[in-house]
């Protein structure tokens, strides 16, 4: 892992990550949940049938999916399907059999995060799972992912008017330095400085809030 990604993926845990693990293989998923509860920043769920997964997944939706593609009866392919049409905000991950990526990234078409053949080692694991911590900011507060979502949002709607941070301060009454501020997802805007930026930028924050996923 490169060091920025190990910086990154310090700033990103902050609590821990919800992982659901699917496979028919029970002598897998106690592998598994030893190994990822070991890891100390997981709480894993682990289901030996879709039907299982699911009933669970409608009482709680977990961050992470590893997804064994090769069940026996069951088809990995529908029970994707089902995944991402129920629960498309969850990450997938994909572990199988297949003998080569290449068939695997053929059959399913970079519909899934990341893919894991088996056997994999622990390292492989570790990687595909932090590079998902990562790209995702999983394990993350809920201020923390506003905070950095917002501002971004906030100086691309100032920069769609051609606002310079001066003139932008002048239509809200804030301060430049605190814009600035907020624009680089160091602080959040307090209640009045948001709505009166919104209003400044003939938004409406229910409109704000829709656009970044929140």
């Amino acid at each position: 892992m490169t060091e920025s990604l190990v910086t990154d993926l310090e700033h990103s845990i902050a609590s821990r990550v919800d992982l659901a693990v699917l496979d028919d293989d029970p002598d897998f998923l106690q592998y598994m949940e030893d190994v990822l509860t070991d890891e100390g920043h997981y709480t894993v769920r682990c289901f030996t049938t879709p039907r299982a997964m699911c009933e669970s997944f409608e009482r709680r939706l977990p961050s992470i999916l590893l997804l064994d593609m090769k069940m026996g009866e069951h088809q990995g392919d529908t029970v994707l399907q089902e995944v991402q049409s129920r629960w498309p905000q969850v990450c997938v991950i994909v572990v199988t059999g297949y003998p080569s990526l290449e068939d695997m990234r053929a059959k399913f078409q970079q519909k899934v995060f990341d893919y894991l053949a088996k056997p994999f080692s622990i390292d492989e694991l570790r990687q595909a799972l932090d590079k998902a911590i990562v790209t995702f900011g999983l394990g993350r507060s809920q201020q923390d992912l506003l905070r950095e979502r917002l501002g971004p949002r906030i100086r691309m709607l100032r920069t769609e008017r051609n606002w310079s941070l001066k003139e932008f301060a002048a239509a809200t009454n804030i301060s430049v330095s605190q814009l600035s501020s907020i624009e680089r997802g160091a602080h959040l805007p307090s209640m009045e400085s948001f709505l009166a930026i919104c209003q400044a930028l003939s938004q409406k924050p229910s409109d704000v809030f829709a656009t970044i996923a929140f």
